[in-house]
């Protein structure tokens, strides 16, 4: 089976931390928001933390790996198919295969 996401170099390591806020586009805050994770067949209910146009970020203490393909149904916007980009501290970061509009 086939995947449309590519492992590349904007995958951030664990170990790395921001020193620049380098992203261009508008985070929603989205604290109290739930949203279901669905990876390797398995649903997972988790908090939104933000939201932007290509991904968000959640609480999630599971075993996701970088670079895993995964999906995140959001009360009002459906299932967004993502491919999982950073793992720290409980938080995931799930990259978007099709930005939201």
């Amino acid at each position: 089976m086939s995947s449309r996401f590519q492992l590349h170099g904007n995958m951030i390591p664990r170990t790395v931390k921001r020193v620049f806020d380098e992203r261009s586009e508008e985070r929603i805050e989205a604290e109290s928001h739930a949203a279901v994770l669905s990876f390797r067949g398995h649903n997972h209910v988790v908090t939104l933390v933000n939201l932007s146009r290509s991904g968000a970020m959640i609480r999630f203490t599971g075993d996701a790996r970088i670079g895993e393909t995964v999906s995140l149904q959001l009360l009002d916007r459906g299932t967004i198919a993502g491919q999982v980009r950073w793992l720290r501290d409980g938080r995931m970061g799930v990259y978007f295969a099709v930005p939201l509009e």
